[in-house]
Order: structure tokens, then C-alpha cells, then sequence
């Protein structure tokens, strides 16, 4: 670089020209700009650019393609030093350092660059040069892996807490000076870019442990030491839900929203008292995630079964009655009825829902979220709903007998209604109604059909291999040991891998218990027969359990007996 105005530029030697680069450099100002007009000269042909700058400055040439074959050293050059500076570390296979820029005239980042590179002096270092486009290209890419929990810092003493609205990037994170502020926003950060559906911070006698809610199941991501760390991270989220940051003996429930991607995301705050502490537990409610698929969002895309397709299918199709779905918290109850909503939204009918919380938009329906403190819970909700000429509605969740009785009216007042509500299975929603004071006939009339759901992790594609699981567990799952009554199994499981993060597991598959309703079945529910009488009728009308279906999943090789031993209990 010593050298550099010693020769001429001639497009058609494509060769770089040092007096070019110094009049494009007093009249754009800076070297990077005076490179990428060099660049520019060269038209198309970005190659031919890349072969001269690197044997003009004496670099390795690196493509795009190039970089994402190597893996970055964020921890000598972070993620936002390399867009600033437009240089990215890189280690190689053999262990060398491979120093890659856009702008090899910039002495200032090498000068940085070299003085940090002294707390490694044994390890080789060689330079490359790419295009400023490719730089760019590859940050953007890598963004959406990179994690920005491992460039926070926790500093002995904190900061004021920010009281500004809440910006989630790598950029906000970086820039903000409180250590705290940093925690708390990368780790939310970090578990959006995870797909967590909750953010659980657990306060513990030797600090805080954050875990995320990844496909159903809780994994630990991080430990913290410190009971004052783990105060001041409960402090900062009570701030941001706007809750009473000195009460610390009750339970206590808030709310806020952080923008990531363009988008508002909500997250629900529970804040609970322990023996050490307080533990909160954040829900992520990205109403937007699936805006993008719920043009094509329909029963195809939640992995049931033909029949319970076919069921949920036809019972929304119908043009008034009750359909209810059933089951635990996070089963995947409201995206089904999302789903069958999406399928029968035609805009020739008025569709209005009311849930706590909205969880995700849909097109052409008018959704209405409960607020108690303002006296609109579903109850009244629901009435005004009656009164705003609906043809179908959806109601979040039935929680008390004045919701039910409502909806039962409007089921056999000509309106379609989607509900849902907590049971174990199909048979325990007649029960959670009965107690609830409706009146059986009434109920029974109304009800057209019931789904209880739940959610199976499947094995990882990328990692999945043959099992042969031992008798004791194939006993423990009741299948017995008969080679002939296992002749049709195809038992599988995932290793774990980079691409499962070694759970094994990726994504998840929904299964279902389907309860369709005949003379014989409405008959029994009215006569309030014992539990027993309309399980046998239920099954001579075609019902195939919730285990049933989890044992079929095992059967083609894409979930495990352990994985349906913890979601569906044994027959």
C-alpha cells in the first residue's frame, strides 16, 4: 500500500489506476467511497474488479460465496465493528485468521485492527478483499443468526434504566450503555430470532437462569451469576410493563411491546414470587408472524391427520352450530381455528372474534380484545358481537358459565360459533359444561362437534437415524413386545445437531381426538350417562384417541415413545 499512485488505470487492462483512486478520493471524501466508484468503472463485471483490486493491493480475492463457507470471529472484530468498518474476521479450516475488507485503503481500521490482533500474535493472519456489496450482503445475512446475548457485557455497576419505547436490534442493543438494558434486550432479541414462544427468567440462590420455550419444551440458554443482577433484570422488566417495581410479595401481570423487523411484537408479563427472589415468565404474542402465511394458512399446513382434517373441515363449513376445540395451553388450539376460519373466509360472510389477547391478524375479520379493566370481557363482548349481524364467531376462550350460556344461545340462535376450551380430552369438555351450569339439551342441540389437540415434536430431518428402543420402554408405552404387533413400526430418532440445536427435535406436528356427534351420542349426553356408555358409542362411531394418533406418528418414523409418553398418557 506504500506504493499506491505508481501506476495507470485502463478499463481495458483492467487495471486500477492510483491517480483515479486519489481524484475519486478528494472528491468523495473517504476511501470507501473512492473504491466503490474504482469498483464502478467496472460495470458488471464485479470479478474482473475483484482480481485486479486483489493482485493490485496485494490481497486474497473472496467472493460471497466464499464467506459463507467460513466461520466469523465476532469476538476479535463484533458484529457491529464489521459493518462500521466494513471488515469481517474469519477463521478458516486450518485455524488462520483471514481478514476480509471492502476498503483496503482504510490505514485507521488496520491500525485498530493490528492493535488488537496482539493478545493473538501465534496465530497466522492473511488479508482479503471483497466488494463492498458483498460485505454488506453477508452482514445482512448473518444478522439473522448472529446472537446478540454473546456481545453483552454485565458490568459490576448499572446504568440508569432506559425508560425509552423498546427497539430490538443488534444496532439499539450495541448503543445502549446500560449493561442491564443490553441483558434484557438481547435476550429478548435472541429469542425471537429462536422462534421461543415464552422467555422465562428464573431467579435462583446463585443467580438468574434464562430459558427459552423452543418447540413446547423449556431450554436453558443462559446462567447469570449474581441475586443482585438478577433484582435489577426483574426491575427492568416491571418497568417496561409498567408494574409496581417495589412490590415484590404478590404475583403481578403486565404487558408490553418491542419492535423488531418493522414490526410491533406484544409480550405478556407474569412476575412471580419465590423463596429467592421473583421469576417472570414473558409470552410472546407476534401477531404478526404469521401474516405472511395466513393468505395460505389452511388445515394442510398444521400436520393433521386426513380424518381430523376432513372433520374440522366440514364442521366449519356448516351454517350455524358449535365447534369446540380443546386443550392445554400452547396446544396450537387458536391457529387451528385460525385455520378453518382462513379456509371459510370468503368475504360473502361477517366473521367476528373476541380473544384475550388477539394473537394474530387476520384479513377481512373484525377481532376485538378483551379488556376487564375497562368492563369488556367476553361475556359483554359477546353480546355486542350478537348485535353486529354476524354469520360466525369466534370466541378466544369460554372461562365462565355466563360465556357458555351465550355462546350456546348464539350456536342455536343461526350463528356459527369456534370456541375453545381447557379439558384433557374430548369426553371432559361434556363435564366442564355440565358444571358450568348449561343446560344439557341446550348444549347437546348446539353442539355440532368436538376436537381436543395436542402438539408433537418431530424428529429432525437433518439428524434422524434408526432407533431400536428397549422393552422396558416399549412395555412402559404400552405396545408390548410382539415382534408381529411391531412388524409395522419404523422407529426413528434425531442424534441432535446444529440444526435441532442437539434437542433432536424440529418443529412440531399436531394430533388430534375427534368427537362427531349422532342420535346415539346426543341421546346419552342428555340422558347424562355415565362417562364409560359414551366412550363405548364413540367408538363404534369411529373415534380414534389422541394416543391412538401419537402411536401413529411413532409408526412412520417421525416422533419417538418418549416424546409421546410426555404429550399423551398410556391407554
Amino acid at each position: 500500500m506504500d506504493n499506491v499512485y505508481t501506476h495507470v488505470f485502463s478499463p481495458a487492462r483492467k487495471a486500477l489506476n492510483p491517480e483515479s483512486l486519489r481524484e475519486m478520493q478528494e472528491q468523495s471524501g473517504s476511501t470507501l467511497q473512492a473504491i466503490e466508484r474504482i469498483a464502478e468503472e467496472f460495470g458488471d463485471d464485479a470479478a474482473a474488479y475483484l482480481q485486479a483490486a486483489a493482485a493490485y493491493f496485494k490481497m486474497r480475492p473472496v467472493t460471497m460465496v466464499m464467506m459463507r463457507q467460513l466461520k466469523p470471529d465476532f469476538e476479535l472484530l463484533s458484529f457491529i465493528e464489521a459493518g462500521k468498518r466494513m471488515c469481517i474476521a474469519f477463521i478458516e479450516p486450518a485455524g488462520e485468521l483471514l481478514l476480509v475488507t471492502a476498503d483496503p485503503l482504510d490505514v485507521r481500521t488496520r491500525t485498530w485492527i493490528n492493535a488488537r490482533l496482539r493478545s493473538r500474535a501465534e496465530q497466522p493472519v492473511s488479508w482479503g478483499i471483497a466488494t463492498a456489496g458483498d460485505v454488506r450482503s453477508y452482514l445482512a445475512v448473518i444478522e439473522k443468526t448472529v446472537k446478540a446475548m454473546d456481545s453483552v457485557g454485565i458490568a459490576d455497576t448499572v446504568n440508569a434504566i432506559d425508560r425509552s419505547a423498546l427497539s430490538i436490534s443488534i444496532e439499539d442493543i450495541s448503543s445502549t450503555e446500560s449493561a442491564i438494558v443490553r441483558l434484557v434486550n438481547s435476550t429478548i432479541y435472541d429469542a425471537l430470532r429462536a422462534g421461543a414462544s415464552d422467555i422465562h427468567l428464573e431467579t435462583q440462590p446463585q443467580g438468574l437462569n434464562i430459558k427459552y420455550r423452543l418447540d413446547g419444551v423449556l431450554s436453558m440458554i443462559k446462567r447469570l451469576d449474581g441475586c443482585d443482577l438478577a433484582n435489577q433484570v426483574l426491575s427492568r422488566i416491571k418497568v417496561i410493563s409498567e408494574l409496581d417495581i417495589a412490590e415484590r410479595r404478590i404475583p403481578q401481570d403486565g404487558r408490553f411491546k418491542v419492535l423488531a423487523e418493522g414490526r410491533e411484537i406484544d409480550l405478556r408479563v407474569s412476575i412471580m414470587p419465590n423463596l429467592f427472589g421473583e421469576d417472570a415468565v414473558l409470552r410472546v404474542l407476534d401477531r404478526y408472524h404469521l401474516s405472511g402465511e395466513l393468505q395460505t394458512l389452511s388445515l394442510e399446513t398444521l400436520g393433521f391427520a386426513e380424518p381430523a382434517k376432513e372433520f374440522v373441515r366440514r364442521l366449519s363449513q356448516l351454517p350455524y352450530g358449535l365447534l369446540l376445540v380443546t386443550g392445554p395451553t400452547g396446544s396450537g388450539k387458536t391457529t387451528t381455528i385460525y385455520a378453518a376460519i382462513t379456509e371459510i373466509n370468503t368475504g360473502l360472510d361477517k366473521i367476528v372474534t373476541i380473544e384475550d389477547p388477539v394473537e394474530y391478524q387476520l384479513s377481512g375479520v373484525l377481532q376485538i380484545p378483551v379488556n376487564e379493566k375497562k368492563g369488556l370481557t367476553f361475556a359483554r363482548g359477546l353480546r355486542s358481537i350478537l348485535r353486529h349481524d354476524p354469520d360466525k364467531i369466534m370466541v378466544g376462550e369460554i372461562r365462565d358459565p355466563e360465556t357458555a350460556q351465550i355462546a350456546v344461545q348464539a350456536a342455536l340462535t343461526g350463528h356459527q360459533v369456534f370456541t375453545t376450551v381447557h379439558a384433557n380430552n374430548v369426553f371432559d369438555v361434556i363435564g366442564r359444561f355440565t358444571n358450568m351450569g348449561v343446560d344439557s339439551y341446550s348444549f347437546v342441540s348446539a353442539l355440532n362437534g368436538i376436537l381436543a389437540q395436542r402438539l408433537v415434536r418431530i424428529n429432525c430431518p437433518m439428524c434422524v437415524t434408526g432407533d431400536n428402543p428397549d422393552k422396558e420402554l416399549m412395555l412402559r408405552s404400552g405396545l408390548g413386545t410382539s415382534p408381529l404387533a411391531l412388524s409395522s413400526f419404523n422407529f426413528k430418532h434425531g442424534v441432535g445437531c446444529a440444526h435441532c440445536r442437539g434437542s433432536g427435535f424440529k418443529g412440531r406436528r399436531a394430533i388430534a381426538e375427534t368427537l362427531s356427534l349422532n342420535d346415539t351420542l346426543r341421546d346419552l349426553m342428555v340422558e347424562r350417562a355415565a362417562i364409560s356408555k359414551i366412550k363405548h358409542a364413540a367408538r363404534q362411531n369411529g373415534l380414534k384417541t389422541l394416543r391412538e394418533a401419537a402411536v401413529a406418528l411413532v409408526a412412520a418414523g417421525m416422533t419417538t415413545l418418549e416424546e409421546i409418553n410426555r404429550v399423551t398418557p398410556v391407554e
